[in-house]
């Protein structure tokens, strides 16, 4: 008799166990958050190092405390955004950059309103005023050749801070040629001001035209002689030669 064929059966696969899997995922994760408990107890969680870099008008104490920012401070729950909006709420600011480095590094670059003019107080000391009005002690010996000097202008003059607004925007060459800048009011130009130069000329013009008479000025005191120029909404200029010879004949007129 022949043997009758009897399929051979294979031994079943035993279920992997799962158990042990998920053990190992929690261990995983405990020790993952062990290591974030040590690490933001750490000092390397913390900023260690802060500096600042471009600030002349307020010491780096005072600019940390408008920041609202310390030694020790959380490193990751410090936002360079909120810090940055308040250095820019400081007059003399003008633009605030923070840099973070890891670990705890902190790196403020200030960029503040340039001088534009210089006024004596009362008492004899020197403010700088800034691009945007803004007066400033000078305490570092300012160069006062090197910007003009405002005389007569009261404190709340409304005209004052758009005139270091348009200082700012002049060439650095014609600013420099300005050593005095006194107001000069009347009714048709309530913003009328009177400029001297330390090339010797005479400049009646108002603010709000400064900035687009600027390159004529230039041009005039760089190939005329000295004289009287007028920059409103007519340009004139009249050596003080003529003048003086003009002069001359009125007198020489009223004594025959």
């Amino acid at each position: 008799m022949h043997k009758a064929n009897v399929p051979v059966l294979k031994n079943p696969i035993p279920p992997k166990k799962k158990g042990g899997r998920k053990v190992a995922v929690i261990l995983f994760l405990l020790v993952l958050v062990l290591l974030c408990v040590l690490f933001f107890r750490s000092s390397l969680s913390k900023i260690s190092e802060i500096t600042f870099e471009g600030n002349m008008y307020h010491s780096n104490e005072e600019l940390l405390e408008i920041a609202g920012v310390r030694m020790g401070d959380p490193y990751f729950g410090t936002s360079n955004g909120k810090i940055e909006g308040r250095l820019a709420e400081v007059p003399s600011i003008e633009t605030v950059t923070v840099d973070k480095s890891f670990p705890g590094k902190l790196h403020i670059l200030v960029k503040e309103h340039p001088v534009v003019a210089y006024e004596f107080t009362d008492a004899g000391e020197v403010n700088g005023l800034l691009a945007n009005g803004t007066k400033v002690p000078q305490t570092n010996g300012a160069t006062l050749m090197d910007k003009p000097i405002l005389t007569g202008w009261d404190d709340k003059d409304p005209y004052l801070p758009k005139l270091c607004t348009k200082l700012a925007n002049i060439p650095d060459a014609l600013l420099l040629d300005i050593s005095e800048i006194i107001p000069s009011p009347t009714v048709s130009y309530p913003d009328r001001i009177k400029m001297y130069t330390r090339s010797g000329f005479e400049v009646i013009s108002s603010i709000s035209v400064l900035q687009d008479k600027a390159e004529y000025m230039g041009m005039i005191m760089d190939s005329q002689d000295p004289g009287l120029l007028t920059l409103l909404e007519a340009d004139t200029y009249v050596p003080f030669d003529a003048m003086e010879i003009e002069n001359g004949d009125e007198n020489d007129t009223t004594h025959d």
